[in-house]
């Protein structure tokens, strides 16, 4: 029997494992939005196409299964990204897992997978998940390929770039990378809101502090693709073969938002380019864009901190932006600058937050702990520059060699234990909140002592007296009665160590 469509997209469900208990209220749940770009591209195409976001709609995997095998589709892509760029690695023991049932319910059933983890470990992947085929590339134009062979009577995998696939001595075999694609707007119209369940989606819990009990509806986007920077802790480029930007057009990013206030009444949005404000012509120009709608939004947006310019916060505000997300990783210049990020290293982090927070935008803070470089003392450090900061969130962060970076790579050429490795928790220990988390251990720290650390660091920053009371002061009790609800919240860890083994570091902030 034919199939009744061409292409069905699957994110699959995974989030109780990545997040334990933050996973049913305190966590996003996000648009996949690949899946949504891939589905505009495949429809401009004239493929039948669906998506089946098993994350939003709460399914389990045989429920997933089942969906799968109800739509019985020319080809089954499981998109395997995540909520943050670096968040593909923490969400494939999911999607193999469903894949795996799938498989062994209707083998004929052609799969492919697609992701930065995929693009990093095309032919590991290949082998690991037995699909039929990986790809290793950005992916529409290699699904494209794919769905032309396999509607071929004589199909000719070999044809297809940017895959790994299984030749007919059932060898793993891999194609020439495709090229990336040139003109966004193009090849990707939109994207396809209309095959999500947008009713589903909910923003993170600080992005809504101003209306914490309104986080729905909500949605995200890219304006671009890709980042020129080479973080060396970041995989964010794995798909594009190199680091660089490709823009949406302005009026793209524009179309995008008329679609999700006007459509489905969507106020809160997270614009997730890994750098959104860099380009200050074009920045300008969305805003104005924004302003001139009449537009009452509550967007959040990646920043660096070399990247934000004082002639652009008052308009950025105006359009709507409540929120930038700042890498600031470590305390220590040092450490900072082992890991290719050293550009700011001399600026004055602090003022250029106190810039952002006096033009009315809050703060979303990154840190790592257990870069390269990193002791207990930097660490300290580090949780001191937090604590004096004092921003309206932080993320803290343990490091990690997620495949795609280059950081990997080194630690595969030094031969640094690894999640992946035997004895090791597998795929899931890159998840930064899961249970089996393992760091990356440093020079003189183990995973951990690392890990130990930063789930100190969060405890001692989200319970701080100062915190807590410029949270009140600024957002009221709700958010307050919010935090100690978060607080009450402790992840299980099977690789952390008893904080009374070193009371001189872990009893350092105790009353602060």
């Amino acid at each position: 029997m034919a199939s009744s469509i061409d292409l069905l997209l699957v994110n699959s469900p995974g989030k109780d494992r990545v997040y334990q208990s933050l996973a049913d209220d305190l966590i996003a749940f996000e648009p996949p939005i690949w899946a949504a770009l891939i589905a505009e591209f495949a429809r401009k195409k004239n493929y039948r196409v669906e998506i089946l976001d098993a994350e939003a709609l709460q399914l389990s995997y045989e429920e997933t299964v089942n969906r799968i095998k109800e739509k019985s589709p020319l080809l089954t892509v499981f998109v395997v990204y995540g909520q943050q760029p670096s968040a593909s690695t923490q969400s494939m023991p999911a999607a193999i897992d469903v894949h795996k049932r799938l498989k062994a319910n209707t083998p004929k059933l052609q799969t492919m997978f697609l992701g930065t983890h995929s693009a990093a470990l095309p032919e590991l992947t290949l082998k690991e998940t037995r699909a039929n085929f990986v790809c290793y590339g950005e992916g529409p134009l290699s699904i494209e390929q794919t769905l032309i062979q396999l509607k071929s009577a004589t199909p000719n995998y070999s044809q297809i770039s940017g895959i790994w696939y299984w030749d007919e001595f059932s060898k793993p075999c891999g194609n020439a990378m495709t090229e990336n694609i040139k003109d966004l707007d193009e090849a990707m119209p939109g994207m396809a809101w209309d095959l999500l369940p947008m009713e589903k989606y909910k923003a993170h819990n600080w992005h809504c502090w101003d209306h914490i009990n309104d986080r729905q509806p909500y949605a995200s986007l890219y304006t671009s693709l890709g980042c020129p920077f080479k973080c060396s802790f970041c995989c964010i480029n794995a798909p594009f073969g190199r680091s660089g930007i490709r823009y949406f057009s302005v009026e793209w990013t524009i179309r995008q938002l008329d679609i999700l206030v006007n459509d489905y009444g969507v106020k809160n949005i997270k614009f997730a380019d890994e750098m959104f404000v860099l380009q200050p012509s074009r920045l300008l120009d969305i805003c104005d864009h924004i302003i001139e709608k009449g537009y009452d939004l509550n967007i959040w947006a990646y920043a660096r901190v070399d990247t934000v310019k004082d002639k652009f916060l008052a308009k950025l505000k105006q359009a709507g932006f409540n929120w930038l997300g700042l890498g600031i990783e470590s305390g220590n210049k040092n450490v900072r600058s082992g890991v290719d990020k050293g550009r700011f290293v001399d600026l004055d982090i602090a003022a250029i937050i106190k810039k952002i927070q006096d033009a009315g935008i809050y703060v979303g803070a990154n840190y790592i702990f257990g870069l390269p470089n990193d002791t207990f003392e930097s660490m300290q450090e580090t949780l001191d520059m937090a604590l004096e900061l004092n921003t309206e969130w932080a993320n803290f962060y343990s490091a990690m060699a997620y495949p795609g970076s280059p950081l990997h790579q080194t630690a595969v050429n030094d031969k640094v234990a690894l999640p992946e490795d035997e004895g090791g928790p597998g795929w899931i220990g890159y998840s930064q909140h899961s249970y089996e988390c393992l760091p990356l251990p440093t020079q003189t720290l183990k995973a951990e002592e690392v890990l130990t650390f930063r789930d100190y660091a969060f405890d001692v920053y989200f319970n701080n007296p100062k915190y807590i009371n410029m949270m009140k002061e600024r957002f009221g009790d709700d958010v307050v009665k919010h935090l100690e609800f978060m607080t009450s919240h402790s992840l299980k860890r099977k690789n952390t160590l008893p904080r009374s083994d070193f009371p001189e570091i872990f009893n350092h902030h105790i009353g602060s």
